[in-house]
């Protein structure tokens, strides 16, 4: 693929999958609030459970195989048929084992009602085994506009559904419904848009090849999910389903606007330098626009939010998720500084690296999971703490390694989002300042958004911030595009 067209694909892919993730997390988001309303924390913190077993499962048919399809420039029809029968069969197998064990954990926990619940949520791992596939179909071939309406698709009905079963009393199996109808949907809609179909083709030799690579991307990624859930599931067990609810609802926000970003960028950027992991030089340029842009991007949204945590949960949640506003806090330190990370497994996946991205994150965890296990006999805050402080040194580790894929130095990191993380600490501050003012919750959380955007776009502006300004001609040339195809149509 030539330059200029490989930047345009990326450029385009970008947009498009920002706005495919702003678009469903935005959608979830408001259904979100609309069930917090309605359900009891103790009604999310059984589903919350739950979705940690379904999590880690899920990771056997979703991670690895898929990026190994697209990192492969000679993946062709067997191959990907070949990985979609794999799935499948692998993804029974998975089933099967939580159907069985169910009773054991629902034991395990306490509560009859997990039995039923993980048995229902399970059948994702089914449909995941069908849906990856398809993801490194389209992401390998670029075609993010098939995302963009497939997820929009699943994610309002699945949402909808989920919001009226929820006013008419199903409880927990309201967001059962929202959790596993937004991947059918989805997988449904990819199916017809994409067009994509496996052939009656399996081979061996292939699945080896794949494997090959893909083992050690899967187990970098249980490692990864399984550590990150491991808190949910010590929360669950040692305290209460409420503040397992707690700890979640607070890490939605800054969970919610990472998703946004994280995703985008994996997508775009990983086939992005996939394709030009023959020139260090254009993969170094690819990857410092990008930490530029999510950085910009990513930055001032953490930094609000922290800022504005209690008068946003008292309005959007009311005052029963209180308890959530220091949890909300702690989770933005988390996802600060994260684009550096997701940025930078990129960068050693794409270099077909995936041992080095093996150690990397295992050394990452190990620190990590001896940081969790310090923090547990003295409550879910330091718990919360553990994995902030756990994400700036997985940051560190991951940045590090950038300088002998890419001769991309931790030291051009930190002055390429000097700008983005100074502003945006700047900004918090005198928003800081506004929140002090004795408003009411409404009043105060307009007010401080309200400032918070001015300044930053105001700053972005003053200090002729490059993201700002090339977000600014991408925005308008897109709908310029779309406005003439418009008139073109009419």
């Amino acid at each position: 693929m030539k330059e200029k067209e490989l930047k345009n694909k990326t450029i385009s892919g970008f947009i498009y999958k920002f706005a495919e993730r702003a678009g469903a997390q935005g959608i979830n988001f408001l259904i979100s609030i609309i069930l917090a309303r309605i359900l009891l924390p103790e009604e999310y913190g059984i589903v919350a459970l739950v979705t940690v077993f379904i999590t880690i499962c899920d990771v056997f048919v979703t991670y690895g195989f898929g990026n190994s399809l697209i990192v492969d420039k000679d993946s062709d029809q067997t191959d990907f048929s070949t990985c979609f029968f794999f799935g499948i069969f692998l993804s029974l197998v998975i089933y099967g084992l939580i159907f069985v064990s169910a009773p054991a954990l629902a034991k395990f926990y306490n509560n009859e009602l997990l039995t039923p619940v993980i048995r229902v949520m399970g059948i994702r791992i089914l449909l995941a085994s069908v849906n990856s596939v398809q993801h490194a179909y389209v992401s390998k071939h670029m075609m993010f506009r098939k995302f963009f309406y497939a997820t929009l698709i699943g994610t309002i009905i699945s949402g909808v559904v989920a919001a009226i079963m929820a006013k008419n009393g199903f409880g927990v199996w309201a967001l059962v419904e929202q959790y596993l109808g937004n991947v059918f949907l989805d997988t449904i809609c990819l199916w017809i848009i994409v067009g994509w179909r496996p052939s009656l083709a399996f081979s061996f030799p292939r699945l080896k090849k794949i494997y090959a690579y893909g083992w050690k991307i899967l187990v970098t990624g249980l490692i990864d999910t399984g550590y990150t859930q491991l808190r949910s599931l010590v929360i669950g067990k040692k305290y209460s389903s409420a503040d397992l609810a707690y700890y979640n609802k607070g890490m939605m926000f800054p969970i919610f606007t990472n998703q946004m970003i994280e995703p985008t960028v994996n997508s775009v950027l990983f086939p992005a330098l996939s394709h030009s992991n023959d020139s260090r030089a254009q993969m170094k340029e690819i990857t410092r626009k990008v930490v530029r842009i999510a950085t910009y991007l990513l930055a001032p949204v953490m930094v609000g939010l922290a800022v504005v945590a209690e008068p946003m949960i008292r309005v959007i949640l009311t005052d029963k998720w209180l308890p959530s506003v220091v949890f909300l806090r702690v989770g933005c330190i988390a996802y600060f500084v994260r684009p550096l990370m997701y940025i930078g497994d990129c960068v050693i996946k794409a270099s077909g690296r995936s041992d080095l991205l093996l150690r990397l994150d295992a050394l990452s965890k190990i620190i990590g999971i001896t940081l969790l296990i310090v923090s547990i006999p003295y409550g879910v805050i330091w718990i919360a703490l553990s994995l902030s402080l756990t994400a700036v040194i997985s940051t560190l580790i991951i940045m590090s390694a950038s300088k002998s894929l890419i001769d991309y130095s931790m030291w051009e990191q930190f002055l390429d989002t000097l700008p983005n993380f100074s502003m945006a600490i700047a900004m918090g501050g005198l928003v800081w300042l506004i929140s002090l003012l004795h408003w009411s919750p409404l009043g105060s959380l307009v007010a401080e958004i309200f400032a918070g955007v001015v300044l930053y776009v105001g700053m972005s502006y003053l200090f002729k911030v490059d993201s700002f300004f090339f977000l600014l001609r991408e925005v308008r040339h897109y709908l310029n595009i779309i406005m003439k195809k418009h008139a073109k149509d009419d």
